[in-house]
């Protein structure tokens, strides 16, 4: 199974995911604005988030913004 790394920490998937998948199977709700990916320091395009796969040994960085007051 392909190890990849979240935010800092070491995950176990079953399979390489998409971003989306990868998103929904932490979930995490998909938004236009407010939520930004990134593989090995690339951002990835919200275009990109269904055909984008994780892989074996890949960092991921999930950011959202989160308003308040």
């Amino acid at each position: 199974m392909p190890r990849i790394t979240v935010n800092g920490e070491e995950k176990v998937i079953e399979r390489e995911l998409s971003v989306m998948e990868l998103l929904e199977e932490m979930n995490i709700k998909f938004r236009e604005v407010g939520l930004a990916v990134a593989i090995n320091e690339e951002v990835v395009p919200k275009s990109q988030y269904t055909t984008r796969k994780v892989k074996e040994g890949d960092k991921v960085e999930i950011v959202q913004l989160v308003g308040g007051g």
